[in-house]
Formats: C-alpha cells, structure tokens, sequence
C-alpha cells in the first residue's frame, strides 16, 4: 500500500475531513493530500494540504503530479439547497470538476476514482419506498440533475476508456464533527445542538417526511470498503444504492426525548419541503450488500446516543 498517494478534493467538507482521517490510518499521513478552495492557514488540516480551484484542470492535474497521485476523491460540489439558489453555477461546479477528473484518469494519470452521487438523482416519478437500484430517475433539483449526468458520465468513461471509477449514492448524512453545508437532511444534524442548547427545535421540514439517511462513521467505512473492492466486484459503475436507515422529524425527535426528557418540536416547512419530497423514503441497497458486502454499523438508536454524547462534548 505505500505506493498508494490519495488526493481528496473538496477535502474540507462535510465529508472530506473524515474521509481525510479515515484514509490517513490506511495509508499513513503523508499518503493523503488533503485539497480545497480555503488557503493552508485556514484550512487547519494536519498533514499535506493544497488549495485547488477544482474548475482549473491545470491546478489538479499539476498536483496530481507533484504528489504522483494514484486515486482520487472528489468530493467538491454545490450541495441541494445552496444550488438551487444559484443553478448555473451549481450545475457548471458539478460537471465541468468530474469531467476534469475522469478525462486525467482516462489520460492514464491516476488509476482510480471516487466520486459520491445522491439520492437527488431521484424524482417525484420514483417509488418512495425501497427505491430499488434501477428504477425511475426524474431529478427536480440542479444538484440532482448534475449528479444524475455525473453517473451517466462515470459509467461511459468506464465502459469507453476502461476508467475505474466508483461511486456510492448517499442519502442524508449526519455528522457532528463538521457543519452542514446546505443540504436538504441538515435538519438531522441541527436538531441535536438545538436539542441540547434549548430542549427544542424548530424544523423546516414536515413531521411526517421520511428521508433515507446514514451515519458519517458508516458513510466513510462504506466510500474506503467500495474503493479497496477487487474491480471485479465493483458491478456497478454509475452508482450504488445504499441505506443505513431511514427516519421523519417527529420520529427522530421521539428517539431524542428519550434521552432528553421533555425535548419539543415544532415545524416550518420552508422551499426545503419540496426537495425532500421529490427523494425516496427508504433506499434497496441489496446490490451492494452482495456485490462487495457492505453492512453498515449503526442503528437509529445507537447513532442518537453517539450523536448527543459526542455534540455534548463540543458545546
């Protein structure tokens, strides 16, 4: 493995510091460039660090070189409410980047890539309960849309140019070592500070919205388990389907008055609302359970508990 060089781009994100830390006890500290948009001094990362426009090629590529990268994670882009209030940038930041990364990895630079999709590839005219892995995909949001193209774009650079890119569909993910960043599902984490600051919470999504989510510990496990996959295991090469659970408002509040006695919650839908409705309530992640065993962790349970203690700690 000490051959191995990883360059996480978008590396200071929700996502991306974990996946960061994750990859640096597989390979060692020095295997793993950490990238992003903020210069060094902001960005606060322990180990090699690079600040990377991912629109600018170049810029990747030369540090692609300088690191002699052998895979890379990108993991850079303009998440479901942020993109929504500025859609060309949004869609322009999620394609022009991937398409940047598959075309150096079809030029023989690096020999694998990550890059997660989303349950935002699905639409009004998908079934809402266990979505299956193939089925109807009519993405009402840039986010989606980009990443629905992105998935059609991973599977053609694999089926045309032998690229061996990877990719995992993720639901809501819930973390407390990172802010949100403007995502749809950010209810599931800010619910927790508010829980433990105030024993309230008001929601902008309804009580009965049913979203498919997943805890960072298992998202991370899952991203590095699909990337160490024999090739031949890994069937698929738009994107995985993949679940840890699934959950409303008002059933995500239920578990944390149990823990917090006398927690309260309100609701105020706001034009997140509709996202929401337009995704899944619950995912089929059965291909990837048998193509390369992923199981996850953690129960709804177990996360609330592990979520409260650790945001406990913070505050």
């Amino acid at each position: 493995m000490a051959d191995t060089n990883v360059l996480i781009l978008g590396g200071c994100g929700q996502v991306g510091t974990e996946l960061a830390t994750g990859l640096k006890t597989l390979y060692g500290n020095d295997h793993v460039i950490v990238s992003d948009l903020k210069p060094a001094s902001e960005a606060m990362v322990d180990g090699p660090y690079e600040t990377i426009d991912v629109m600018d090629k170049d810029a990747i590529f030369s540090v692609i070189k300088k690191h002699k990268i052998t895979q890379v994670y990108h993991l850079a882009a303009l998440l479901s409410a942020t993109a929504e209030k500025n859609p060309m940038f949004g869609w322009q930041l999620n394609m022009d980047s991937l398409l940047h990364v598959l075309n150096i990895a079809k030029e023989n630079h690096i020999s694998k890539v990550y890059w997660p999709s989303s349950i935002a590839v699905f639409g009004p005219g998908t079934p809402k309960k266990n979505t299956p892995q193939d089925t109807v995909m009519d993405p009402n949001t840039v986010y989606g849309i980009s990443k629905l193209a992105g998935e059609r774009w991973c599977e053609y650079y694999h089926e045309k140019f032998g690229v061996d890119v990877r990719s995992i569909r993720y639901p809501g993910l819930i973390s407390y070592k990172t802010e949100p960043g403007g995502g749809t599902t950010d209810y599931a984490i800010h619910i927790f500070y508010d829980a433990l600051k105030k024993n309230s919470y008001e929601c902008f999504l309804s009580a009965d919205t049913e979203l498919p989510m997943l805890y960072m510990p298992d998202a991370i496990k899952a991203s590095i388990e699909l990337m160490e996959a024999p090739a031949e295991k890994v069937k698929i090469r738009s994107s995985y389907n993949l679940a840890g659970f699934s959950f409303t408002p008002a059933g995500l509040a239920k578990e944390i008055e149990k823990q917090l006695p006398g927690f309260s919650i309100t609701y105020k839908p706001d034009f997140r609302q509709a996202i929401a409705e337009s995704w899944p309530g619950s995912i089929d992640d059965s291909r990837a359970r048998a193509d390369w065993q992923w199981n996850p962790d953690y129960s709804l349970e177990q996360m609330v508990k592990d979520m409260l203690l650790n945001i406990k700690k913070k505050l």
